[in-house]
C-alpha cells in the first residue's frame, strides 16, 4: 500500500499506564505545540501521520498492553497507513534494546528522561519557558500535579527505580506556578502524585517538606480540593496531618499503598515496616484527621506468601476497614530483589486470593456506604453519562474510587461544578443522591 502524502506532520500521542504517564504525555504535548507542531492526544481520528506511544512497564499485564499497542502501530507503519512510530516511557526505558531488535518497524525508542532527544526528532527545542505550563488531557476541572520523579525506596518487587531513576523533587515555586496556571485553565481539584509523595523534599530541601508544599498549594486561589496520592508508610511525615486537618481545601483523603498485612511478607518486600507499626500509623492518621478516607493497595502472591500469611492479610483488611482498596497479583519482574526468589505461588492461587480480598472489601465498602445514606455531601460533577450526572465526594479519586449518581432527568447540574448532594441510596461501590439546592 502506498504511503499517505501529508503537507504537514500531525502527531498523535497514545498514553498507557498510570497518572504519572498522563502528566508526561501532557508535558510532551505542550512542548510539541509550543514548537508549532500539530499534536493531539488519544485522537479518535486516523489523521495523524506520526504516532508517539508512551508506554507502561510496571507489571506483566501492563507490559503486554504496551507491546500489543506498539505492534499495532508498527503494523500500520509497515502498511503505509502512518509514516513514523516513536516509543517512549517506562517499557522503552527498561527494554529498549530487546524491543528494537524484535520490532524493527519502530523508528526510534526513548527513555523516561529523554524528552529533549524526542523533541529533536521534530527539529524542536525544549522550551524552558514552558516549564510550569501544561496542556491537560483530563477533564478541565481536575488535573494531576506530579511533585517528584523517580524513587529511592528498595521495595523488593518493584521495577520503578529501574525505569524512573532516583527520587527528584520539584521545587515548591515551580509547583505553585504550575498550579496557578492550571487554575487559569479551569482546574478546581489538584491530584498530587509521585512514586513516593512522602519522600518529597529530602533531596532538595534536606528534609521531608510535603507539609510546606501542601500549605503553599492550599494558598493558591481557585483550588478547592487538593488530593494526596501514594504516601509511603515508613518514615511517614506526620506533620502533614495537621496541615490536612487545618486547611479546608485539602481533602480528607489519603492514598497510602501498604502492600500487605503480614510482618513476614512486609519484611520480604523490604518495606521498612511491620504490621504493628502500620496499624499504629493508620490509627494515628484517623485520630489526627477525623473522618479521613484511606485508600490502600495490596499485593497478593509475593514469593514466600503461605496460607497463614494470606490469612493474616485478610485479618488485617477486616480489622482496618479501609474506605477504598485495590489488589494486584504479584508480577515476577526481572532485576528486582524478589526476582532472586522462587515465584512459588501459582497464578490461579494469586487470582483466587485477590478475589477473596476484594469480596471482603466489597462487604466493608457496602457497610461504609450504607452509613452515608441521609448525609449531604459536597460533590464535584465529573461527567454526564446516559440519564445520570456522575460525580465524586472528597473521599474519592477519579477512575479508581466510588462515584455519586444523580438522576439527570429530574435535576439539572453542570459538569465541573460542585453541588451539595443528599445521599438517598448506596451500593457496595456507588452512591445515589439528589441536590439539596
Amino acid at each position: 500500500m502506498k504511503t499517505k502524502s501529508y503537507k504537514k506532520d500531525k502527531v498523535n500521542i497514545v498514553t498507557l499506564g498510570c497518572a504519572k504517564n498522563i502528566v508526561d504525555s501532557e508535558v510532551l504535548l505542550t512542548q510539541l505545540r509550543g514548537n508549532e507542531i500539530d499534536t493531539t492526544h488519544e485522537s479518535k481520528k486516523d489523521d495523524a501521520n506520526i504516532v508517539i506511544i508512551n508506554t507502561c512497564g510496571f507489571i506483566e499485564n501492563a507490559k503486554q498492553e504496551s507491546i500489543d499497542t506498539i505492534l499495532r502501530y508498527a503494523d500500520a507503519r509497515k502498511e503505509g497507513l502512518i509514516d513514523k512510530v516513536y516509543v517512549t516511557g517506562c517499557l522503552s526505558q527498561r527494554y529498549r534494546e530487546e524491543l528494537a531488535a524484535e520490532i524493527p518497524d519502530v523508528d526510534d525508542w526513548f527513555g523516561t528522561m529523554e524528552l529533549p532527544l524526542l523533541l529533536k526528532k521534530f527539529k524542536a527545542d525544549y522550551k524552558h519557558e514552558l516549564v510550569g505550563e501544561r496542556i491537560t488531557t483530563t477533564v478541565s476541572h481536575y488535573s494531576y500535579l506530579k511533585i517528584a520523579e523517580g524513587c529511592d525506596r528498595p521495595c523488593s518487587f518493584c521495577a520503578i527505580p529501574l525505569m524512573r531513576g532516583k527520587h527528584i523533587s520539584r521545587p515548591i515555586e515551580e509547583l505553585v506556578l504550575e498550579a496557578r496556571n492550571l487554575v487559569k485553565n479551569g482546574t478546581k481539584e489538584l491530584l498530587l502524585i509521585a512514586q513516593d509523595s512522602t519522600y518529597y523534599g529530602l533531596d532538595i530541601y534536606k528534609k521531608r517538606n510535603l507539609a510546606e508544599l501542601l500549605n503553599h498549594l492550599a494558598d493558591v486561589d481557585g483550588i478547592e480540593w487538593i488530593r494526596l496520592h501514594y504516601a509511603f508508610p515508613a518514615g511517614f511525615p506526620e506533620d502533614i496531618l495537621e496541615v490536612m486537618n487545618n486547611r479546608p481545601n485539602i481533602c480528607n483523603y489519603l492514598d497510602m499503598p501498604l502492600q500487605h498485612g503480614s510482618s513476614k511478607i512486609l519484611k520480604l518486600m523490604r518495606r521498612g515496616t511491620d504490621r504493628t507499626r502500620t496499624e499504629a500509623l493508620v490509627a494515628k492518621i484517623r485520630e489526627k484527621v477525623p473522618g479521613i478516607a484511606i485508600r490502600t493497595t495490596l499485593i497478593v502472591g509475593h514469593p514466600g506468601e503461605e496460607e497463614e500469611d494470606f490469612s493474616e492479610l485478610m485479618d488485617f483488611v477486616e480489622s482496618q476497614r479501609f474506605d477504598r482498596l485495590g489488589v494486584f497479583t504479584y508480577s515476577h519482574e526481572e532485576n528486582t530483589h524478589s526476582y532472586n526468589m522462587s515465584d512459588d505461588v501459582p497464578e490461579e492461587v494469586k487470582h483466587e486470593r485477590a478475589s477473596t480480598v476484594m469480596e471482603l472489601q466489597e462487604q466493608i465498602s457496602g457497610e461504609i456506604n450504607q452509613q452515608k445514606i441521609g448525609q449531604s455531601l459536597k460533590v464535584l460533577l465529573d461527567r454526564k453519562e446516559g440519564r445520570h450526572f456522575i460525580g465524586r465526594t472528597e473521599f474519592d479519586s477519579p477512575e479508581v474510587d466510588n462515584e455519586v449518581y444523580i438522576d439527570a432527568e429530574k435535576h439539572f447540574l453542570r459538569v465541573g461544578d460542585f453541588a451539595t448532594i443528599k445521599i438517598t441510596d448506596a451500593t457496595e461501590f456507588d452512591l445515589y443522591g439528589e441536590p439539596t439546592n
